[in-house]
């Protein structure tokens, strides 16, 4: 909290008791009132609840956000946030990390075997102050103060970067050893591999690279037949040689990467199919995208993509299912079209995007539209196994929409995963 409960609803009491009341209930007011260090930060989670993957001490699904108690990170704020296939990662203002959710592959990166778990457990292994985190379908990340790289989880197509020798599955974080003498800047994990920047601007990647979502181009066999083959340690792409990236994002089957110039690249089949780039032979390399003005962050989901520009447009294209792409239809886009709505009035800040469904903080509220979890993939004797939008409800919606947060609450970041969604919230004083 920016400040203290008794600052906060000195000039407004009534109102803010009530709006938080609605929201999240006494509890929460309590939770406020107890916290005395200012600026901290609060975790709302939403969604699917399965494997505890919201943290809540439950299995339960959330249609509404609902705050993580600090106590959870020994009273620490949450400085990052980061939604995987089925378990979240939470980065604390003093360097550690929590992770909740499934763990049948090692996700979460603690000590015992337990298959999941529904409260954020701190994570072992990490021996230095860790600045960054990401999370993939069923592995994980952490970079730390000086740079070093450190992965756990899923490791059958190399996406730890730990060598063709290291195990299918690594329970607890182990160090990149080969990037020694190499700073990493920041990263992203998809479903099967990874994408990394240095702290020079040099692109690398590895993991499973079928799709091309490595940008490394194909292969030959020694038959004559064409493949796009795993790396198991990280390598340069090659074809961004020469050029500073500053920010990558890796979705499913496809990844994307901007550079200091606000040009942006994309590469994997899927990501070229959706362009309609003619030439197939390029999907596996990295290509501009030309439509675009200078580019400020991108997000790959499922099979869509998504761009904030430098003057806060917010640009979608790609697969196009349960409206996830936010242009008030499911039709396919095959270039960057433009998300309106509420974004034509302000800026859009930042973006995120799940499997099916996409957030974006505009003004300081957030606002999710795509896939909401009825007709899920993983809906069972009629109940949904969603919420990932948090609108209260399991539908789809097919433009930005605003989710219910009280009116002093400032949304700093937000992450979608597959089917659930987390934010961080600061909070200001109410102006009666």
């Amino acid at each position: 909290m920016a400040i203290t409960i008794r600052k906060l609803i000195s000039s407004s009491r009534n109102i803010a008791t009530t709006s938080l009341n609605q929201l999240f209930g006494l509890r929460f007011l309590r939770l406020i009132s107890t916290s005395e260090e200012c600026g901290k930060k609060f975790a709302a989670v939403w969604g699917n609840g399965d494997y505890g993957r919201l943290g809540l001490g439950n299995l339960e699904s959330k249609w509404s956000p609902n705050i993580l108690d600090p106590s959870i990170f020994d009273n620490q704020g949450v400085r990052e946030i980061a939604c995987g296939g089925a378990h979240t990662l939470f980065l604390t203002e003093n360097g550690n990390v929590y992770a909740t959710g499934l763990n049948d592959l090692g996700q979460l990166g603690i000590s015992d075997d337990r298959s999941y778990s529904t409260e954020p457990l701190l994570v072992a292994g990490l021996p230095k102050e860790v600045v960054r985190i990401s999370a993939g379908y069923h592995h994980s990340l952490a970079i730390t103060v000086d740079g070093e790289l450190y992965m756990w989880g899923k490791n059958s197509n190399g996406q730890l970067g730990l060598g063709k020798k290291s195990p299918r599955v690594v329970p607890i974080p182990r160090k990149v050893e080969c990037l020694d003498g190499v700073a990493i800047k920041t990263a992203s994990l998809g479903s099967e591999h990874s994408i990394a920047v240095t702290d020079k601007g040099e692109a690398l990647s590895w993991g499973g690279g079928a799709h091309g979502g490595l940008g490394h181009g194909h292969k030959s066999s020694f038959l004559g037949f064409v493949r796009s083959g795993s790396e198991f340690t990280p390598r340069l792409i090659k074809d961004l040689e020469g050029i500073k990236v500053k920010s990558v994002a890796a979705g499913m089957l496809h990844s994307a990467c901007i550079d200091e110039n606000g040009s942006l690249y994309v590469f994997g089949e899927s990501a070229k199919k959706r362009l309609a780039y003619e030439d197939g032979k390029c999907a596996t390399l990295p290509s501009l995208v030309r439509q675009l003005p200078y580019s400020e962050e991108v997000s790959c989901g499922g099979h869509h993509t998504c761009v904030v520009t430098s003057g806060g447009e917010l640009y979608s294209w790609g697969s196009n299912d349960n409206g996830c792409l936010g242009i008030g239809s499911t039709d396919v886009t095959h270039s960057p079209e433009r998300v309106e709505g509420p974004f034509l009035r302000n800026p859009v800040w930042k973006v995120s995007c799940g499997w099916k469904h996409t957030a974006a903080i505009c003004g300081g509220r957030v606002y999710t539209w795509g896939w909401g979890g009825s007709h899920g993939t993983f809906s069972e004797d009629g109940h949904s196994s969603g919420g990932q939008l948090g609108l209260g409800n399991d539908v789809d919606y097919f433009e930005p929409t605003l989710v219910d947060f009280p009116s002093n609450a400032n949304v700093l970041q937000v992450s979608c995963g597959f089917n659930h969604t987390a934010a961080i919230l600061g909070y200001t004083e109410l102006i009666s």
